[in-house]
């Protein structure tokens, strides 16, 4: 007889939660070996950051998240940290194990895991510093793209792309700031805002009005839920965007905006999270959006997740601006790579694929930890050009001026 799929899924769970207890175990255990002697109490110091930081990861999956919404003191010295520690953990204990094992047949198994483990410390340390610094240099990229057909008196429209912001009580007020006064500089026509506007909580949209309720444009701020957006509920999250009167919210939908005789179709889809979070209406619905677009109107969408462009391009949308990847907030550009890369089939900067294109936008903030190396916070300026044939050229990021 098979084993019932309720047993066989307690059982996974019981093996997921043996082997993280044995990491945990086996990594912290090499850490307090390697720091006994250093200096009085350096284990207890160690074995104090293991309790603090696994006391988080209990608590999270106690409650699969928090029982209260986590201010800007709790995310900056708990949940920071446990994702700073997570990172290193691994690595230091590594090469810990390693050291003492090479160290070992020479008499000096200590001395070897120590500096083994000091010397990854150091390296991974400087690694995310250097991502922290990077994570705070705002750049803005021009993307000029020719549309084919495009209407005459939508010639050199400027779109200003913001992503991926994940707004929290903890993001840097002044950063947002910045973002907002750089945005207003371009001057664009549009703004589109092309998900994840928020970290974690529905809660976190009052943070998000709060400091980007100044973003406007002649013809209008453009949101669009990502996958952060419906993990926080999205129901909550759009009824607080709706209600704070920040843009025009578009989930499935699509707005029309005229110059004379001339339109173009701006259009948001939902985001595929909201079909595995059970959230029908949050999921994308490509036919739907495009139900009522006239026949003669140039489509511009706006799509969280790249995964949708395919379908987008089908059914004739001209340019797709898309966020999500975040560049894997480590990327080399110049050789078209990034953390992202081996995992997703359009992960990075412009694509094209017959009269159909698509740009992603690197993110303007960050998940997780403020860290990105060689893939800066963007604004992309979006500019619109008639064209033969479509295409795409991507310049060289530029810093933003500093405001004051």
């Amino acid at each position: 007889m098979p084993e019932p799929r309720r047993n066989r899924g307690a059982s996974r769970v019981s093996t997921i939660v043996a082997r993280l207890v044995a990491y945990l175990v086996i990594a912290w255990a090499t850490l307090v070996v390697l720091a006994r002697g250093l200096f009085p109490g350096a284990w207890l110091l160690v074995l104090a950051i293991a309790l603090y930081t696994t006391m988080t990861l209990l608590a999270f999956a106690r409650w699969r998240g928090w029982p209260f919404y986590p201010g800007r003191g709790f995310r900056l010295f708990v949940v920071r940290p446990f994702w700073y520690t997570q990172l290193l953990l691994p690595l230091v204990a590594s090469a810990g194990l390693l050291g003492l094992a090479i160290g070992a047949p020479f008499g000096e198994a200590l001395t070897a895991g120590r500096v083994a483990a000091a010397l990854v410390l150091v390296v991974v340390g400087v690694i995310l510093a250097a991502g922290y610094l990077g994570s705070q240099q705002l750049v803005v990229r021009d993307v000029d793209v020719e549309v084919p057909r495009l209407p005459q008196e939508f010639e050199e429209l400027r779109i200003a792309q913001l992503s991926d912001l994940h707004v929290g009580p903890h993001t840097s007020r002044h950063f947002l700031h910045r973002v907002v006064e750089t945005t207003g500089r371009l001057a664009p026509d549009i703004i589109a805002i092309t998900g994840d506007l928020i970290d974690d909580r529905a809660e976190d949209v009052a943070v998000y009005a709060r400091e980007l309720r100044e973003l406007e444009a002649p013809f209008g701020v453009y949101m669009i839920p990502g996958n952060h957006d419906v993990y926080a509920g999205w129901d909550d999250v759009e009824r607080a965007l709706r209600d704070a009167n920040l843009g025009t919210v578009l989930v499935n939908e699509r707005a029309l905006i005229h110059r004379g005789e001339a339109t173009i179709a701006l259009i948001g889809t939902g985001d595929p999270a909201g079909g595995s979070r059970g959230n029908a209406r949050a999921a994308p619905d490509v036919e739907l959006a495009m139900a009522d677009v006239p026949d003669n109107a140039t489509v511009i969408a706006f799509a969280h997740n790249p995964a949708l462009w395919p379908s987008l391009a089908a059914r004739g949308v001209a340019l797709t601006l898309s966020g999500h990847t975040h560049w894997g907030q480590f990327a080399l550009p110049r050789l078209g790579w990034s953390l992202a890369s081996p995992f997703l089939e359009h992960a990075m900067g412009a694509h094209m694929e017959d009269d159909a294109l698509l740009y992603i936008n690197p993110g303007t903030g960050y998940w997780g930890i403020p860290f990105r190396l060689g893939a800066s916070p963007e604004i992309t300026l979006v500019t619109l050009r008639r064209g033969d044939t479509a295409s795409a050229v991507v310049h060289r990021a530029r810093k933003a001026k500093r405001v004051a």
